[in-house]
């Protein structure tokens, strides 16, 4: 009976023995250089922690933030696809809002869509920082815009990028307001 046992336990211990021998496995590693990660970052969207109270405004904000950015980059294309998906996804509540975006839609002037950006954040300020549920907001101003008039406008983030001037004065502008919800 012992040896019955034994000979049973043997082929057990083999088996258990063997699944724990170490396998290697192979990791990969990405080096991407200084300028591979700014260029990386630069295409992604400024889309980060924020929350709102409903979807549409969430999808108008993520919208708004692709036009802020091609405005930045002197991307008139960009901002232009961006205004009409943003147009599309208005209520007919905000139909003064949803012209405007139509508007900046059709413009491939980036001075002209500059300008109604500006006027947009004008209008939709107070919805965004309203329907805000979470996260943060920055509420951003600069004061060369526009032959010194100013403009200001909104981003999910601290740092300054001017939606404006483009690489011209690219950092010009201060933090206004941090909305936090």
């Amino acid at each position: 009976m012992r040896s019955i046992i034994k000979l049973g336990i043997a082929p057990l211990l083999v088996l258990l023995l063997a699944s724990c021998v170490d396998k290697k496995e192979t990791q990969s590693v990405e080096v991407n250089t200084p300028q591979e990660v700014k260029k990386n970052e630069e295409k992604a969207a400024d889309v980060a922690d924020q929350d709102f109270i409903d979807g549409m405004t969430g999808k108008i904000w993520h919208n708004y933030l692709e036009i802020k950015m091609a405005l930045t980059n002197d991307d008139s294309g960009q901002a232009k696809d961006a205004a009409k998906s943003m147009a599309d996804s208005f209520s007919e509540e905000r139909a003064e809002l949803k012209s405007m975006a139509a508007q900046l839609g059709d413009t491939d002037d980036i001075e002209e869509q500059r300008r109604l950006f500006s006027k947009f954040t004008e209008l939709a300020g107070p919805m965004f920082e309203e329907a805000l549920s979470g996260g943060t907001i920055y509420r951003k101003f600069c004061p060369m815009a526009f032959n010194n008039d100013g403009a200001y406008w909104y981003a999910d983030v601290e740092e300054i990028k001017n939606p404006y001037f483009g690489d011209k004065m690219l950092n010009c502008g201060s933090v206004k307001k941090a909305i936090e919800k």
